[in-house]
């Protein structure tokens, strides 16, 4: 109550109806198999949280090149933008895992360690460590993305039941109501001289 008082709440609230949901109801209404939705963003997640800031555009890119028409590259690149809080708050568990994984010593993370970093005095526990993280990263990946598949699944469902405004493809489908649908105005006074 008192963020909305003073102006902090909308901002942020405008922000992520904007960037995050507009294009993700566009998305959802274009009538997307929920499958492949969920396919790429599960793929975009995964790619979007590279422990390598930076890195994470080109390769959804790489991805969607690779994939072609099994992605749907709006949801990719949409996941990839979501999940770049979390790459930056997921670096040093993957970095940990990688040192878990391999046996090695652990990076130092304190104001020391950046100064030698910055004076160019670490450059060989800085490559550890960034082998380590990425390490933790392509362990964890194939989990994540299998996690976050199945987990999307039925979240697209259920959106794309809800927002889709294409017209069903299957003639089963389209059997299911009696009734056709109206489309033009024309149609409609037709309908109603008829009657």
């Amino acid at each position: 109550m008192v963020a909305r008082c003073f102006g902090f709440g909308t901002g942020l609230a405008s922000w992520f109806r904007g960037r995050i949901a507009g294009p993700l109801l566009q998305i959802l209404r274009k009538g997307t198999e929920p499958k492949k939705l969920a396919f790429s963003a599960s793929l975009g997640i995964t790619l979007g949280v590279f422990p390598i800031c930076g890195v994470t555009v080109f390769l959804c890119g790489i991805a969607l090149a690779l994939f072609g028409s099994q992605c749907h590259a709006p949801t990719v690149m949409l996941a990839n933008f979501f999940a770049t809080p979390v790459e930056i708050s997921l670096v040093v568990p993957f970095l940990r895992f990688g040192e878990v994984i391999t046996g090695g010593p652990k990076f130092p993370l304190t104001s020391d360690a950046l100064k030698k970093f910055l004076t160019g005095q670490a450059s060989r526990e800085i490559v550890y460590s960034i082998y380590h993280a990425l390490l933790g990263w392509v362990v964890a990946a194939p989990v994540l993305f299998g996690a976050l598949y199945i987990a999307l699944v039925p979240c697209f469902t259920i959106l794309t039941r809800r927002f889709s405004t294409a017209v069903p493809s299957s003639p089963k489908k389209m059997s299911s109501s009696p009734r056709k649908t109206v489309t033009s105005p024309s149609e409609v006074k037709l309908k109603i001289r008829d009657v």
